[in-house]
């Protein structure tokens, strides 16, 4: 599936860096439980059996989630015994930056080893007031999108919720300590939909006021549109914004362009969709990559417009960047422009996704891909897909 978005891969330098205030703190992890993969509860039961106060539990937890702590040594009011067994019991933060990139546009990336040793990424997007992460929830990506560099290998494994939840305290980490994160984007490596309970689990921390305090009209959902889990993501009572990468105007070219299409069918989908918004009262995104020759013609704007007409839904186009590999092709500017020209001629409304982190491969699957390639001796590639 389509991930990461904001951003595109050029032929230029790369800032690479390991910020010490992500470094993994000097304590074996192989055998110490992440802290925040057990619940607050699960923490204060832990504690109680060890003889000390149950309420210590969200001290601790706060301790990461706002303090920014890397170690129990650093939570400085709990008594020292405490910090002793937690620290022989527990890691803070499990994942690993093996690679933090810096754009000059301020967006951060990072590549970070998860607790298997399977990489991931996520990225940090500055936008006038705005800090954005944008995390992933699966390693690799098994929906088959047939631009996507994220999908290429398929997919491992989903992720827990707290390598979820661990994602966003690492991009939180790199912001300066007056700055915090205001929204998040699941657009990440993986389909959310597919690993919907432990995403759930994973934002309820992220949202909770003493979590991450991130409204939950701040976080957007992204899906290549699975009808059943978005019927049940509505049924969840939260107010999170859906986007569907949608690609494709017609049934046919979505059946080549994204091949789970051909279980799940476009109108059922867009059903689903007209069903989140009835449920939540959230407007529903329709995000759409243009290919060069493929989807960009007057004709799919027109049936595009005619797809969407009377469902007062946000169309995000995200121009096409390549990928080495793969046959797809960037759309011209005139030839973007006219679609876009259509579409509002049409009524509809439309967004041209903005470039983000150019120069260090902001764009999903695209770090992870060239760590693999390194590994391998491979030649790395000089291109990517946005």
């Amino acid at each position: 599936m389509l991930a990461l978005r904001a951003a595109i891969l050029y032929n230029t330098p790369m800032k690479t860096e390991l910020p010490q205030a992500i470094e993994a703190p000097p304590v074996a992890t192989t055998t110490l439980q992440p802290l925040l993969q057990i619940s607050a509860v699960e923490l204060s039961r832990w504690l109680k059996d060890r003889g000390f106060q149950p309420w210590y539990s969200k001290a601790i937890r706060r301790w990461v989630l706002f303090k920014r702590a890397t170690t129990f040594e650093a939570m400085s009011d709990l008594p020292k015994q405490l910090r002793i067994q937690l620290t022989e019991h527990f890691i803070p933060i499990k994942s690993t930056p093996a690679k933090s990139l810096h754009a000059h546009d301020g967006t951060r990336k990072l590549l970070l080893k998860m607790w298997d040793g399977e990489d991931i990424e996520c990225v940090m997007i500055p936008d006038h007031d705005r800090r954005t992460a944008c995390i992933s929830t699966q390693v690799g990506c098994g929906m088959g999108c047939v631009f996507c560099a994220s999908g290429l290998n398929g997919v491992m494994r989903n992720l827990e919720p707290g390598e979820i939840l661990e994602q966003l305290v690492l991009l939180r980490n790199l912001l300066p300590a007056e700055e915090r994160l205001s929204h998040i984007v699941v657009m990440g490596m993986g389909e959310p939909l597919a690993n919907l309970d432990n995403l759930l689990a994973a934002l309820e921390d992220a949202t909770a006021k003493d979590g991450l305090g991130i409204g939950a009209r701040h976080v957007t959902i992204s899906t290549v549109g699975l009808p059943v889990k978005i019927r049940r993501l509505a049924e969840s009572g939260k107010q999170y914004s859906l986007a569907v990468s949608l690609h494709a105007p017609n049934e046919e070219m979505r059946n080549k362009i994204v091949p789970t299409n051909n279980k799940t069918g476009l109108q059922n989908i867009l059903q689903a969709a007209d069903d989140y918004f009835k449920r939540t009262g959230r407007q529903v995104t329709y995000e759409y990559v243009v290919l060069r020759d493929i989807n960009d013609r007057p004709l799919e704007a027109d049936q595009l417009s005619t797809l969407l007409k009377g469902r007062g839904a946000h169309i995000n186009l995200i121009p096409f960047n390549e990928v080495e590999g793969l046959p797809y092709r960037r759309p011209t500017d005139e030839r973007l422009n006219r679609f876009v020209e259509i579409l509002r001629e049409n009524g509809m409304f439309v967004h041209v996704r903005k470039r983000k982190g150019s120069e260090i491969s902001a764009a999903c699957g695209q770090l992870r891909r060239q760590a693999k390639l390194e590994v391998a001796g491979s030649p790395l590639p000089t291109g990517e897909r946005g």
